[in-house]
C-alpha cells in the first residue's frame, strides 16, 4: 500500500473527502517526525512506538574497490511493533 491508496482508505473508513484525509496524514507524519528530532518517543497504543537510538561508528568495506571506510555515527529512527499489531500481523 503506498501513500495515496492510504489517503484513499482512511476517507472511506472516516467518511471524509481525500482532500482532508490526505491532510490529517501529512499532519499526524508531520507530527511524528518533529518528535522523533526532538528526540522524543511517538507512543502509538496497540499500533507501536517510533524512537531515535544511536548507531556507533563502525568499519564498511567499498563493494566496488574492497578498500575499508570509516562509517561515521548516526541517529536513526525505530519502530517497535505494539502487541495488537504483531498480532493481527501473524
Amino acid at each position: 500500500m503506498n501513500k495515496s491508496e492510504l489517503v484513499d482508505n482512511m476517507a472511506d473508513a472516516a467518511g471524509i473527502s481525500k482532500a482532508a484525509a490526505e491532510k490529517a496524514l501529512n499532519g499526524m507524519l508531520d507530527g511524528i517526525t518533529k518528535a522523533l528530532s526532538k528526540g522524543d518517543k511517538v507512543t502509538l497504543v496497540g499500533f507501536g512506538t517510533f524512537s531515535t537510538a544511536q548507531r556507533a561508528a563502525r568499519q564498511g568495506r567499498n563493494p566496488q574497490t574492497g578498500k575499508t571506510i570509516k562509517i561515521a555515527a548516526r541517529k536513526v529512527a525505530r519502530f517497535k511493533p505494539g502487541t495488537k499489531l504483531a498480532e493481527s500481523v501473524k
